[in-house]
This record gives structure tokens, C-alpha cells and sequence, in this order.
């Protein structure tokens, strides 16, 4: 028998006695942890499928250890921009042994209860003899508060020939999105920004928005590595 169940926000398919590592439990080493989420159950012939998951069936486990995975290096670096960086990264795991896979009739482990903080007990208010009332002075009138800016810009700086100085004058002409860049003509791009220096090809900058705009990151990728400068 077989057993697809969700762990810890991944999927696995598992078998008695199996060990498996997954992210990292809350439930200390040695103490044994049920998982009620399981999606689907193979014995023999025989499959019982889960909408999403089936009622009544549970994986149950004993947590082994805690530790850490392999080490994972993360590499980035942007082309002609000078930016480099390398970290390391060490995934929290632990090791969990399944003890057994039951099909139907478990009873799901009742969520924990959050216990409510008492409230600290106000101090008794002692009775004051009541003076004679001041006259009120009018509350000063507050101050509207300042609109806030409801378009989030983007980083003009990932499309391939537009810098740091070129991207603050384009928002400045009110050019801050790559919907905004896409909509706007080359030769209107170019008067824009005249006045930075550097001899600037703006043909291919509302192309490379539109992608951006659409979130067609893989393909831009593979055409701005074609790119100099900008320029195809």
C-alpha cells in the first residue's frame, strides 16, 4: 500500500516503513505526527482518489531528527551593470519514518485552541470632587492628510540600454511602468531623454516593456542576451 499525502506543503508518495525528508516540523525528535491531507491511495489493484483529499485517511509518522540539506549556491549577476552576488543557502529539514497509512475511519487531531492572554484589570478610578468646568477650547482642525501615490512604479533599469539616469528621467516625464514604456513611441522616448548623455537606441525599449508588462521574463532573457545596449 501507497499513500500520496501533503507534507509541509509538499507532496509525497510514501510506503510503510519509508524514510523521508521533509521541511522543517514544529514536533519534536522521538514524538510521533499524523498527516490528515492525503490525496490519493494505492493497494494492489485498488485506487482511492481524493476530492482533494479523502475523508477518513491518514499518513502517520515519527519525527527521526532535525537538520539541515546540502549546501545551495545562489548566483546573480546582471550583464554590463557590474552586479554580482553569491550567497549559500542550507534548507531546514527533517527526517520523518512512516509508521503506518490508514484508509478510512481516522479521526483528524483537533486544532490547538489559542489561549486568550488575560487582559490586565483596569486600576479603580478614584472619585475626584468635580471642579468647575473650563471652558473648551476648539479642537485645532486636522489636517487632510496627503494623497498617497496609487501606481507602483517599476524598475525601468531591467530593460537592456536604459541606466539609473535614463530611468529617473523617464518617471519624471510620468513614463514609470513598462505598460507606460510600451505605449510610448521610440522617437518619443528619444526627445525625452536628450538631454543624458551617451548615444542611447530606444528602437527595441517599448518591445522589451511589453514583455516585462506581461510577465514574459524567460523571453526577454533570451532576447536582451541578443542585445547591445539595446540595440538588436
Amino acid at each position: 500500500m501507497y499513500a500520496i499525502v501533503e507534507i509541509a506543503g509538499h507532496q509525497f508518495k510514501v510506503e510503510k516503513d519509508q524514510k523521508v525528508f521533509v521541511n522543517r516540523l514544529s514536533t519534536e525528535e522521538g514524538k510521533k505526527v499524523s498527516f490528515d491531507n492525503v490525496l490519493l491511495i494505492g493497494d494492489g489493484d485498488k485506487t482511492t482518489l481524493g476530492a482533494p483529499a479523502i475523508d477518513g485517511a491518514q499518513v502517520s509518522a515519527k519525527v527521526l531528527k532535525h537538520l539541515k540539506g546540502d549546501k545551495v549556491i545562489v548566483f546573480k549577476k546582471k550583464r554590463r551593470k557590474g552586479y554580482r552576488v553569491k550567497n549559500g543557502h542550507r534548507q531546514s529539514l527533517t527526517e520523518i519514518v512512516i509508521e503506518g497509512i490508514t484508509a478510512s475511519g481516522a479521526k483528524k487531531a483537533a486544532p490547538k485552541k489559542e489561549t486568550k492572554k488575560a487582559e490586565p484589570k483596569a486600576a479603580a478610578k478614584k472619585a475626584a470632587p468635580k471642579a468647575e468646568a473650563a471652558p473648551k477650547k476648539a479642537a485645532p482642525k486636522a489636517k487632510p492628510a496627503a494623497k498617497k501615490a496609487t501606481g507602483k512604479a517599476d524598475d525601468l533599469k531591467k530593460i537592456e540600454g536604459i541606466g539609473p539616469k535614463i530611468a529617473s528621467t523617464l518617471v519624471e516625464a510620468g513614463i514609470a511602468t513598462f505598460a507606460e514604456l510600451a505605449k510610448t513611441k521610440p522617437v518619443k522616448i528619444s526627445e525625452i531623454i536628450a538631454g543624458v548623455r551617451g548615444n542611447h537606441v530606444t528602437d527595441t525599449w517599448p518591445k522589451q516593456a511589453k514583455l516585462a508588462a506581461d510577465g514574459k521574463w524567460d523571453e526577454l532573457k533570451k532576447w536582451q542576451d541578443e542585445l547591445d545596449g539595446g540595440k538588436a
